[in-house]
């Protein structure tokens, strides 16, 4: 059912909430928009101005590797200022009084830990650019350290310290296996709950996008909240389809 209007939604999203008692919310890119980070799909987001670097030319191409680690500098530059927005704080206020057990998000922004919740509860479904890992040995790296040795050597990618292997953002990229343990924890909690809120996500990117119809399936109450449709809104028990901060903002009073 979608909502007629922003004050009927809310209201409606209220009582889900409050009748609830161990509520899912699963995150994607719309929720940061209004962090100043751009989506991915939408008119001007971030892959209509550049094709993303699958997993497989990143392994395969010095050059890709390199352009890889241009546009996460450049990224940074530009986002990596980018502080929580009212939705995030929303469902940190919904995780401190014990409503949100855990958050399963496509983001790999870090805006969710930074909100407040604890990086444990974060399940973070494509990874997380905030630092890097290398492939072979899966050693840490800060994207400070990267960075330097990056602009010490003309812009070229570093390699591992201990064993030479590629150094990646610690995020999931196009032919990239997805996380088994991040998925197996969302797949178990979407089973747990008995409220399932899709925020911000376009609901089209697989597996991930199989978590909310998992839960309407099981028996929860789904909630989709979007600017834009999605192939799920038939299903769901609410639709929101206005701004997202604005919708989640009556939450942080909790």
């Amino acid at each position: 059912m979608t909502a007629p209007d922003l004050e009927t939604g809310i209201g409606r999203l209220r009582d889900l909430v409050a009748g609830a008692s161990r509520v899912v919310p699963f995150t994607g890119a719309g929720i940061s928009t209004e962090c100043g980070i751009p989506d991915f799909r939408s008119p001007g987001g971030i892959w209509t101005k550049m094709q993303p670097i699958s997993f497989d030319a990143f392994l395969a191409s010095q050059e890709m590797r390199d352009e890889s680690w241009r546009r996460r500098f450049a990224m940074q530059d530009q986002f990596g200022q980018a502080q929580p927005g009212r939705g995030h704080l929303a469902l940190a206020a919904l995780y401190r009084v014990g409503k949100v057990p855990r958050v399963v998000t496509q983001n790999i922004d870090n805006l969710h830990q930074a909100s407040g919740i604890a990086p444990d509860d974060v399940v973070e479904l494509h990874g997380n650019t905030t630092y890097a890992t290398c492939l072979d040995c899966a050693a840490r790296y800060e994207l400070r350290w990267v960075r330097e040795r990056f602009d010490a050597s003309g812009g070229r990618a570093p390699e591992c310290s201990s064993c030479g292997g590629y150094i990646k953002t610690a995020t999931v990229s196009f032919g990239q296996a997805m996380p088994e343990a991040a998925m197996h924890r969302a797949q178990r909690l979407t089973l747990a709950c008995d409220l399932f809120l899709a925020i911000g996500s376009s609901l089209v990117v697989w597996p991930a996008a199989g978590f909310p119809l998992m839960a309407k399936r099981n028996g929860a109450a789904l909630v989709i909240i979007n600017r834009e449709s999605t192939e799920l809104d038939q299903i769901a028990d609410l639709v929101i389809r206005e701004d997202i901060g604005t919708a989640l903002a009556p939450f942080t009073a909790n």
